[in-house]
């Protein structure tokens, strides 16, 4: 792909009555955003003309309807239009209509990911109980995508400060043990790994592991899943080759400011992860990883407390397309130095040769 292509980003509007249509009015309305990516908007174009009131005296936000992504155009804010005329749009309200059109546009913003016409995708919030009355039928974006393009999803959050993986993603407290498992554990380290090479290009990657229970288990004295689950599986990802440490206590961990030192973390349950994510980060992205697509979404949700009154931050949007765009690249970038490898020579099956015992290929030693 070349460098200097546009990377088509479909933006989904999310629930009509939350912050979703606000905060990426606000991020696209910086045209600098057209000179970075051909935006494509899956959303009610009712819903974008009510929100654009709120933008500051001197901003601006127009778009272009369009009745496709094939029809996008660079240099302009391209939308699909997802919903009806007379859709209501009630700021702050949870309705079954919200729900509806956020599913919408998510349905059809896939459908052009899977075709190709669009590059990666960034989800607005969604109420996570008005859409399943529209059939939506997932716990979240994560499974749906998983379930849309095939795959074991990992759920990252990301920040400048810190990445943080999930071994159980949208389970209840009472039952993250009983999904926990050696294997588990291992495949989340082994794409947690894979995902920070070729998708963060870090070349060897450090990955702290918390334990589930206070204190790591004290040795079994307060739960055992540190002992008999999380410490081997951590072993046998440091004889793959993994750079794996801990079970580390999670609180601890993160009062003497461990994440600092270490690419990411691995923690047990979503909220284990995503409070101290949230609270020392100050901003960041989810990232669907371990899917041959992109997605990315802010890591805020709906905030009904505050729609439509013009005072949601945009800052989170604006790093999702941003890390979709990057992450993008990267793949791109990791596929072509990938694509033909340096052959194995006798130095990985253990022979003590040097670098001039090499034999380049014929046509090679020439150049």
């Amino acid at each position: 792909m070349s460098e200097n292509r546009l990377i088509r980003v479909g933006i989904t509007q999310g629930d009509i009555n939350g912050i979703g249509s606000e905060v990426i009015i606000k991020v696209l309305s910086d045209q600098r955003m057209c000179e970075l990516c051909v935006p494509v908007v899956y959303g009610s174009s009712k819903a974008f003309m009510f929100y654009r009131k709120g933008l500051p005296e001197g901003e601006s936000f127009s778009f272009q309807i369009i009745g496709s992504a094939k029809e996008a155009r660079p240099k302009r804010i391209n939308l699909v239009e997802t919903g009806t005329g007379d859709v209501r749009i009630d700021p702050g309200v949870a309705t079954a209509e919200g729900g509806a059109e956020a599913v919408k546009a998510l349905h059809m913003a896939a459908d052009d990911l899977a075709r190709g016409d669009i590059d990666v995708v960034v989800t607005g919030p969604i109420n996570k109980e008005n859409v399943q009355a529209a059939g939506f039928g997932f716990t979240g974006h994560t499974e749906f995508f998983a379930d849309r393009f095939g795959g074991v999803p990992l759920m990252v959050m990301c920040s400048e400060r810190m990445k943080v993986g999930l071994v159980t993603i949208h389970v209840p407290i009472a039952s993250v043990s009983s999904y926990m498992s050696h294997d588990l554990i291992l495949r989340r380290l082994e794409q947690l790994r894979n995902m920070l090479v070729s998708d963060f290009r870090i070349v060897e990657p450090r990955i702290a592991v918390l334990g589930l229970n206070p204190h790591a288990g004290d040795g079994g004295l307060i739960g055992s899943e540190e002992v008999e689950i999380i410490k081997p599986a951590v072993e046998e990802a440091v004889q793959n080759g993994i750079l794996a440490f801990g079970p580390f206590s999670a609180d601890g961990f993160f009062a003497a400011g461990g994440h600092a030192k270490y690419d990411a973390v691995l923690a047990m349950y979503h909220d284990q992860g995503l409070i101290p994510f949230k609270s020392l980060s100050q901003g960041g992205i989810n990232f669907t990883a371990s899917l041959q697509i992109v997605r990315t979404s802010p890591d805020h949700g709906v905030a009904y407390d505050i729609a439509g009154k013009g005072v949601a931050d945009p800052a989170s949007m604006r790093d999702a397309i941003y890390a979709a765009i990057d992450i993008y690249r990267n793949r791109q970038w990791y596929a072509q130095i990938s694509a033909n490898p340096l052959r194995r020579y006798e130095r990985e099956r253990g022979a003590d040769i040097s670098v001039r015992d090499l034999k380049l290929p014929e046509e090679e030693q020439d150049n």
